[in-house]
């Protein structure tokens, strides 16, 4: 397994929750091939999608793979963090950025529409490794998180 999604799986434990991380052949980056990949929904799919608040701050939003985000109902001032800036923040690029385990904690929003299902995949640290986790435990590996219509 990648030294990355390794690094991903033993951050993960330290936080609760114990994960299998899968690397697939084909490309995870994006929510549609990543539902491809594994034959979910693509609802099932959770984006990690870093975000900047009007103060400056990293804002992490998990996000139902078939949603998109609306920057607005968020807050005033809040953009899409730049790819650099992902890297920096979380310690993972863009396309395998985890719903947990970062370089540093990060302020976090759940999409509500997720609780339409008993389980969803997630990024592992690279966009070639993936987990599928119960919502309940990934919410409970993440207590500071925060519920949101979004």
């Amino acid at each position: 397994m990648h030294a990355t999604a390794l690094r991903f799986q033993q951050r993960a434990r330290e936080q609760g929750l114990e994960v299998e991380p899968r690397e697939l052949s084909d490309s995870t980056r994006t929510a549609a091939e990543a539902a491809a990949a594994v034959g979910c929904d693509l609802g099932q799919i959770v984006k990690s999608v870093l975000l900047v608040d009007g103060e400056g701050e990293p804002l992490l939003c998990l996000c139902a793979g078939d949603r998109r985000i609306d920057l607005e109902a968020l807050g005033d001032g809040v953009v899409m963090a730049r790819g650099r800036e992902v890297k920096e923040l979380t310690g993972y690029a863009i396309g395998g950025v985890p719903p947990l385990g970062h370089d540093r904690p990060l302020r976090t929003v759940v999409d509500r529409s997720l609780q339409r299902f008993e389980t969803v995949w997630c990024a592992a640290g690279t966009p070639y490794a993936v987990f599928e986790v119960r919502l309940d435990d990934l919410l409970a590996a993440m207590p500071e998180a925060e519920p949101r219509d979004i």
